[in-house]
């Protein structure tokens, strides 16, 4: 049986000796720790928080904002299981083209493709108690739900379906796992302050731990991963500065760097449609298939992004309302107004009315684009510190202007895709003014941080996702991500998770 400790009792000044020490317990360190367990190696797995919420663990997320608006403490949680514990369960895989490099997007290019993942897709979406991922078999679809597919014959668009987890809340999904796991032990409320490594800085040799209530220990361990997350693994690698004064792996100026999110703009579309029949439900709801949630959702195609130079991106449309014709008339809602005025356009043509015995019904659009990367958009340290006596985070959040012609254009690419298949009407609230709306959102999708790259001059690791110029430490988790793409990172960060428990557990020496 594994040990689960709370570092608060630990004796203080204690080393704990280990194989591997893993630093985070939330979807990725859990994942490798499941990957690796009953295996040789000794793992000891080290969480900053304990098994549940406490509000003076959350409180030391709290940091500066010095570009776009962002929450640095709402998006993430600090207890067993990380961010799973509050995640919406939305799973989509990386397309083939957002590893590919792009001549029209800066730093674009990963340096493994996405076949070379593909194999960790399928474990992966077991992980996450999802089916195999079909995301982009049309069959598959159409068979499942007995419906015809909506088929985009433009060029601009295309078909994904997402998959829905329960959502895995990680550390309750495998805590019994992890327990009966003999080489795992699980250290709780155990904060990592510095990452420390010999006079070279070439190989790391311990971690110094701290507690809230005061208590010092160490972990000594042969090898070494940072998981806790696209802002944390930056900070706690630019904290670790005994040795290089710019922080570890930091050579080359770009820890931190190259920070990503999905920008997430509300209230830029509706639509309208007069013929239900026209639109499957997977397009508009979530449909179970095989036991599973899923819905379809409409993205670039590959080809028109190479042709227009943009980025990807992705919308789902959902059911927001019906509307009568008597209803619609005596309302003084001036949205209700454009409905009935886009649903007399749309109905000429109908084929034989709506299946509801209704004249129309309002659809909501949500989407999201991917982000440039972008070196100014940054994680750094503030001047500020936390009841640790660690410097704070301090972001810096840019968006540029091709994120947002993008989006603009693929917001376009939609209206006129469900307008020339006499689907319905869609309105665009967006001007294209070249300025981003005053409110824009996150999808808590922290990406980028520490970038996977070959070279050491573009990249913080290298494809094995190791430290550059470190021997033994590693990082999992979306802070990796060259490019973000347009999907959610869940699923993506638990198939780079697995490969890397394969190449640990194939590199052991």
């Amino acid at each position: 049986m594994s040990v689960f400790e709370d570092a608060r009792d630990a004796q203080d000044g204690s080393r704990i000796e280990t194989d591997l020490a893993i630093i985070g317990g939330g979807v990725a360190g859990i994942t490798l720790a499941h990957a690796l367990a009953n295996t040789g190696l000794q793992i000891c797995l080290i969480e900053a928080g304990g098994m549940s919420y406490d509000p003076a663990g959350h409180a030391l997320y709290e940091g500066e904002n010095v570009g776009v608006d962002y929450p640095l403490r709402a998006n993430r949680l600090r207890y067993l299981g990380g961010s799973s514990n509050h995640w919406g369960g939305y799973c989509l895989s990386l397309d083939d083209i957002d590893f590919e490099k792009r001549d029209w997007v800066p730093y674009s290019g990963w340096p493994i493709t996405r076949q070379e993942l593909a194999p960790y897709y399928v474990p992966a979406t077991e992980r996450v108690q999802l089916n195999p991922p079909n995301f982009d078999d049309p069959q598959y679809w159409a068979m499942h739900t007995a419906e015809p597919l909506i088929k985009t014959g433009s060029g601009r668009m295309r078909n994904r379906f997402v998959q829905f987890s329960p959502p895995t809340r990680f550390g309750e999904r495998y805590i019994e796992d992890l327990k009966r796991a003999p080489n795992v032990r699980v250290l709780l409320n155990a904060n990592v302050v510095n990452i420390a490594t010999e006079a070279s800085a070439r190989h790391v040799t311990h971690l110094d731990i701290k507690t809230l209530t005061g208590r010092h220990l160490a972990v000594q361990a042969r090898r070494f991963v940072l998981a806790t997350g696209g802002l944390e693994n930056p900070r706690m690698l630019l904290l670790s500065d005994g040795v290089v004064k710019q922080g570890l792996g930091n050579q080359n100026d770009l820890v931190g760097r190259f920070f990503m999110e999905h920008p997430h703009v509300s209230g830029f579309g509706e639509a309208v449609v007069a013929d239900l029949k026209r639109m499957p439900p997977i397009y508009r709801e979530r449909v179970k298939v095989e036991g599973v949630p899923a819905q379809a959702a409409f993205a670039p195609s590959f080809n028109f992004m190479r042709e227009h130079g943009l980025l990807n991106a992705m919308f789902m449309l959902g059911l927001a309302g019906r509307y009568k014709e008597q209803a619609l008339t005596d309302t003084g809602s001036e949205m209700a107004v454009n409905h009935q005025q886009m649903l007399r356009a749309a109905r000429p043509f109908l084929r034989d009315g709506d299946p509801f015995g209704e004249d129309g019904v309002w659809l909501g659009i949500g989407g999201a684009c991917e982000q440039l990367p972008n070196p100014d958009s940054r994680v750094s340290l503030s001047n500020e510190r936390d009841a640790l006596d660690l410097r704070k985070i301090k972001l810096d959040w840019r968006l540029c202007e091709l994120s947002r012609r993008s989006l603009l254009t693929h917001i376009r690419s939609l209206a006129m895709e469900l307008g020339a298949l006499g689907i319905g009407r869609m309105t665009i609230n967006i001007p294209d003014d070249g300025i981003w709306p005053e409110v824009v959102n996150g999808g808590a999708h922290h990406m980028g941080t520490t970038r996977m790259h070959d070279d050491p001059k573009q990249g913080v690791v290298d494809r094995n996702c190791r430290v550059h110029g470190v021997d033994n430490l590693y990082i999992a988790g979306s802070s990796v991500f060259t490019t973000s793409g347009a999907a959610n990172p869940t699923l993506t960060l638990v198939a780079l998770t697995l490969r890397l428990a394969d190449h640990l557990r194939e590199s052991r020496a």
